[in-house]
């Protein structure tokens, strides 16, 4: 049935399969399918392309028509969904991703026969980023590519403008999508809604799409032939997952009485009177590391569950007992200390209380005090210690 289709036919049912599984998990039971079918849709194609000799080492790029150079896209299509395929170990792996890597060289070796792609895209896209050692350079080269590729977008957006289709946006979820929209079968029927007046016109934008878009593919698949390596590389130095083994009873066993050593807890018949310790210094019964005095056990028991710092000794009111004790505390001050009269006030009324000998000592105290300070204002003028900086 597959072989009796045309080819825009086949290739347009193998885009749409792609594309519907493009967006499920690669994981599901339905992608799977979907990817299979996929497969063979494509390999099939491929293999009549190639006995149609749609394309020859000898032609040119002018030589092929607008109508078969879609059909460029098919190998990288098929490395793509091929990609996709779940495997279940290291080597099925391998298997899909070696298979992955011919096919996208085969289709950048076709796009380089027909020198589709220009010489200063070809250099640029070929350099591998992972394989440069300075991170400025690797860096230079990753933004170069981005560029390179966002620029080709944008020159497929604004061809499609001129087509007067949707933008990609708005309907295509994918690149399968994209490709499927430039088969002949989709361009006839648009053609059939549209009155078109020059043939050769809409001939040239459809060719330039597709150019456009195998430009954009050559980059994504040097991109994706770099992961490839990357991810092969990382399969190669995996170590083999574990082979299962049968059980074994000596194994278990012996497994049973490594653990048994160590295990204080486990009931023995030797009494707590025995000896603790047989001849190769494995434990009889359970024992407990402390001190042999009842003392010594007592105090470090109570240390077990103790806080981690130090508890104080005495409370505060009983520390600043203490320290007024030892004259570390000032009294007075206040308002009630204001209020209180000053050394000088206090000796000058003691001073007048007269007919008793505390009043007559006063007095006396109070006169040497003048006689002090009136000797101290005689040896020291007013204005002798201000001399202006003078000496």
């Amino acid at each position: 049935m597959t072989s009796t289709l045309p080819l825009p036919t086949l290739f347009s049912r193998a885009l749409a399969t792609a594309s519907k599984a493009a967006n499920l998990p690669t994981i599901e039971d339905e992608t799977q399918e979907l990817i299979q079918s996929a497969v063979t849709d494509l390999k099939e194609l491929d293999r009549r392309v190639a006995a149609l000799s749609l394309f020859s080492s000898n032609d040119v790029l002018e030589d092929i028509s607008t109508r078969n150079l879609v059909y460029l896209f098919a190998r990288y299509v098929l490395a793509e969904v091929q990609n996709r395929m779940k495997t279940t170990d290291r080597d099925e792996r391998i298997t899909v991703l070696k298979k992955t890597q011919v096919h996208l060289r085969s289709f950048i070796h076709d796009l380089d026969n027909y020198c589709l792609v220009p010489e200063a895209d070809r250099a640029l896209y070929a350099q591998s980023a992972s394989s440069i050692k300075d991170a400025a350079k690797r860096r230079e080269v990753k933004i170069k590519q981005f560029k390179a590729e966002k620029d080709l977008r944008a020159r497929i957006e604004a061809v499609r403008k001129r087509r007067k289709q949707i933008p990609i946006g708005d309907l295509f979820q994918s690149d399968f999508d994209l490709i499927r929209s430039l088969l002949p079968s989709t361009i006839t029927a648009q053609a059939s809604d549209e009155d078109e007046e020059d043939d050769s016109e809409t001939d040239e934008i459809l060719r330039e799409a597709v150019l456009l878009l195998l430009r954009l593919n050559y980059s994504q698949a040097y991109s994706q032939l770099e992961s490839m390596d990357q991810e092969l590389e990382l399969l190669r130095i995996a170590p083999p997952p574990p082979r299962p083994g049968p059980p074994s009873d000596d194994r278990k066993n012996k497994l049973k009485d490594q653990d048994d050593m160590w295990k204080l807890d486990t009931k023995s018949s030797v009494g707590e009177s025995g000896p603790l310790l047989d001849s190769s210094g494995k434990p009889l019964r359970p024992f407990t590391i402390l001190p042999a005095g009842g003392s010594d056990r007592i105090r470090l028991q109570s240390q077990v569950f103790g806080p981690d710092h130090r508890l104080p000794t005495m409370s505060i009111d009983e520390y600043l007992r203490i320290e007024q004790e030892r004259g570390n505390i000032l009294t007075g001050g206040g308002p009630q200390s204001e209020e209180q009269p000053t050394s000088s006030e206090q000796l000058t009324m003691d001073s007048e209380t007269d007919g008793t000998i505390f009043g007559e000592m006063k007095l006396e105290e109070k006169r040497q005090k003048d006689e002090q300070w009136a000797q101290f204002k005689d040896a020291n003028p007013r204005g002798a210690g201000n001399t202006m900086n003078r000496g």
